[in-house]
């Protein structure tokens, strides 16, 4: 398999929310997540530790603003060499650890990105990051608005498609369906969402992701 490119750039850097503001915002919630946080995430590391053999955190190659490859942080939540099966979790996967079930369900997997937003490399609210794999197959022009905003833990697609697993599952070709189906979806609401962020837009889809959490 060819290597994936060091950065896949778009041209287009353009939107109507304050980049600054939006950074600043996602620092002081992150800092403030973190201080209140961090024994919840130290209980999660020693159940991922004790639950299966393998590392806490679960690192993969993502594509983040401006094409800039970086690896996100996540607890992991599968076996060891699950993605030599493939980067889709499809249904009931069996690769998946009896800890895995639980963070998956509840998103408590997802509470490592608070690092990837400290290092710059994520915002709290955004577009969620792709592999390079799938990013291949955004349209140039859909690229370049997608990319030039920091990809973040939660947006509208991430609340309104929470159980994307659970409906690739039902597809006689998962791959298939989730490039010409469940990827332009999503799409939609990334270009949405790049055209017209505004602080007070992302803490109510901060808002919008906790009530779902809860209420599931």
């Amino acid at each position: 398999m060819a290597q994936a490119p060091d950065t896949l750039r778009p041209t287009l850097a353009a939107s109507h929310g304050s980049p600054v503001l939006k950074r600043l915002f996602d620092l002081l919630a992150v800092l403030a997540g973190l201080a209140l946080l961090w024994p919840l995430l130290v209980l999660i590391a020693l159940w991922v530790k004790l639950d299966s053999p393998g590392p806490v955190f679960f690192r993969q190659l993502r594509v983040g603003r401006g094409g800039q490859l970086f690896r996100i942080h996540k607890f992991r939540t599968m076996k060891i060499g699950a993605e030599a099966a493939g980067q889709l979790t499809v249904g009931a996967d069996s690769r998946v650890t009896r800890a895995g079930h639980i963070l998956r369900k509840t998103k408590l997997d997802e509470l490592p990105q608070l690092l990837d937003v400290l290092f710059g490399d994520m915002s709290l609210v955004g577009p969620r990051p792709e592999v390079p794999k799938y990013v291949a197959h955004y349209p140039d022009g859909v690229k370049e608005l997608v990319l030039s905003v920091r990809p973040g833990i939660t947006d509208w697609a991430s609340i309104r498609m929470i159980d994307e697993n659970e409906i690739l599952g039902k597809a006689a070709d998962p791959e298939r369906a989730y490039i010409e189906q469940v990827l332009p979806e999503k799409l939609a609401y990334y270009q949405r969402y790049a055209r017209s962020y505004t602080l007070a837009g992302d803490v109510k889809i901060i808002l919008a992701t906790l009530l779902k959490i809860v209420t599931r």
